[in-house]
């Protein structure tokens, strides 16, 4: 037990877990000076700081779902990974949506800029760097065409979860050009949940420390977005910004982390671990941090606006037919992530416009 807490408590760990809880007590002390209207040199201070925290505490969430999905495999720690950014999206979400002014629309302009995000900026970036790289990488048709056509109708996201870890897993792993997709499919029939199940039952001390560890990683990025969410409305106000650039600034700090491991498996020539990642983020948004927004703002008694511009509905409907050309091509090449980042770029002048 004491060789798995060394390889599980590194210094970076315990370096991610100390400077989180050491903000929150901070901003908890400082709760006073820092009510807004706050001087504009601490209050571009405080945000940096507080943002900054979050990104680093995020990293470390990020780093043991990473390693938890090292030791289950896809599609489960994609999963793990997934539904941990999942949770700090929300808390992001409601802090702002429960924090002083109006911000109805800040779900709706979170979640159409994370769509935009996954969609087009960070696909586009990985489809550069990994054709570039590999001159062109292989999707798993299947997999691919099971996520956008949950993202073109959401309406099954239990069964697709079924399906995911169970018949189909298969579906959500990588290409491998020297297997015929006849043996693949009798390899993803075959019992896999056994198979996890003795990995777990292996290495159950490291994968429970590190569960322990992600959660109470995860709860100062829990706690922050409170302090940050009065800041930012502070700030946002006196500049005269767009309301949905709230949304946007969320959206970059929730999906940052793993925005990076995608970049990272496109290096690595993985493309069906990047459609896990960023359709799975994208899935998981609509299907798990819509409707808990809106239970959130029932509750509260807090407006939710979900009624997107006309424009989103267009950009966003373009990305969709987009990614499914994209993931239904034979190779995914640069020129197709070059696509996906124009598109981008409209939207980031429709956010500014």
């Amino acid at each position: 037990m004491l060789p798995t807490l060394r390889r599980v408590l590194t210094p970076l760990a315990l370096a991610r877990l100390a400077v989180g809880w050491l903000a929150v007590v901070v901003l908890a002390l400082l709760s006073g000076p820092l009510t807004p209207p706050v001087p504009v040199l601490p209050l571009v201070l405080a945000l940096a700081a507080i943002v900054g925290v979050i990104l680093f505490a995020s990293t470390g969430v990020v780093a043991q779902a990473e390693h938890v999905a090292e030791r289950l495999g896809d599609p489960y720690g994609s999963l793990v990974l997934t539904l941990s950014i999942v949770v700090v999206e929300v808390v992001l979400i409601s802090a702002v949506m429960l924090g002083p002014g109006e911000h109805g629309s800040i779900a709706r302009d979170s979640v159409m800029a994370v769509a935009m995000i996954i969609l087009d900026l960070v696909i586009g970036l990985c489809l550069v760097v990994g054709g570039l790289r590999h001159g062109g990488m292989v999707p798993n048709h299947a997999g691919a065409a099971a996520y956008l056509s949950l993202l073109l109708v959401l309406g099954g996201y239990a069964f697709f979860l079924r399906r995911q870890t169970g018949v189909q897993a298969g579906d959500f792993t990588e290409v491998d050009p020297r297997i015929h997709r006849a043996e693949r499919s009798a390899a993803a029939a075959s019992p896999s949940t056994s198979a996890h199940g003795s990995v777990f039952h292996e290495h159950r001390a490291e994968l429970l420390s590190r569960l322990a560890l992600l959660v109470l990683t995860a709860l100062p990025v829990v706690l922050l977005p409170h302090s940050m969410a009065a800041l930012l409305d502070d700030g946002l106000g006196r500049l005269g910004a767009p309301s949905a650039l709230a949304g946007v600034l969320i959206a970059g700090i929730v999906f940052l982390p793993e925005s990076i491991t995608s970049v990272r498996a496109a290096l690595s020539g993985e493309l069906q671990r990047v459609s896990n990642l960023c359709h799975g983020a994208l899935v998981s948004t609509l299907g798990l941090t819509i409707p808990a927004v809106l239970v959130i703002g029932m509750f509260t008694g807090q407006p939710v606006v979900l009624a997107p511009e006309p424009a989103d509905l267009v950009l966003l409907a373009v990305s969709l037919l987009l990614s499914v050309v994209t993931f239904t091509a034979p190779r995914a090449t640069a020129v197709h992530g070059v696509a996906h980042l124009a598109l981008f770029a409209a939207y980031a002048l429709a956010v500014l416009s």
